[in-house]
């Protein structure tokens, strides 16, 4: 099966598109040596992540099972994560 997207590592809950992927595809998503298939539920764009299952409101975005941010609202599995629905956690100067 040819792989359209990747997740580093299996505790991640979000998956990086490999080529652009046009809402309604099912992608075929690389885990290491495993692969899972996911219905995306809008375009995602080449090098953009999108949720693998559930992510609720104020729950870590884990990318390489490493948070990189937070939820700024639910998002559901296939759909697209990105500054509208997460913020960073990295390189900011207000937090403590």
């Amino acid at each position: 099966m040819k792989r359209t997207a990747i997740a580093i590592k299996e505790q991640d809950n979000v998956a990086t598109a490999i080529k652009d992927l046009a809402a309604g595809t099912e992608v075929t998503v690389g885990i290491n040596e495993k692969t899972i298939l996911i219905r995306v539920t809008e375009d995602i764009a080449y090098g953009h992540k999108f949720a693998l299952r559930t992510i609720t409101k104020g729950e870590s975005v884990l990318k390489y099972n490493c948070g990189i941010g937070r939820t700024t609202r639910d998002i559901e599995p296939g759909r697209h994560v990105h500054v509208h629905n997460m913020e960073s956690l990295r390189g900011r100067g207000d937090l403590a």
